[in-house]
């Protein structure tokens, strides 16, 4: 389910958050935005590989770990392996049918 969300979204300087089951958008053309939501679907997909809750938990250790290697809060993000295969995927509208269970694992 996509969520128009505006305020909140605005604040983090972002267009979209997954927070299973829901994705939120930031603009309600968003939801025209089919990169974006592919994006947000495959982020979907991986929390739901790693029942949810452990996807937040590695996603935080991943997070901090980079940050602390690389000193840099943007590069950290970048660098986290479900944000790695998302932005790689996010243009191909047909990955999703085609990825292979844990698909992340390759971008640790």
């Amino acid at each position: 389910m996509i969520i128009v969300c505006q305020k909140p979204l605005k604040r983090l300087k972002i267009n979209g958050i997954t927070l299973f089951p829901f994705i939120f958008i930031r603009k309600s053309e968003d939801r025209e935005n089919k990169i974006l939501i592919n994006h947000e679907k495959i982020h979907l997909k991986q929390q739901m590989e790693l029942l949810v809750i452990f996807f937040y938990i590695f996603y935080v250790i991943e997070y901090y770990y980079w940050l602390i290697k690389l000193k840099n809060k943007h590069l950290a993000y970048r660098r986290i392996s479900f944000e790695r295969e998302a932005y790689i995927h996010e243009s191909d509208l047909g990955y999703l049918q085609k990825r292979k269970f844990w698909g992340f694992w390759k971008y640790i």
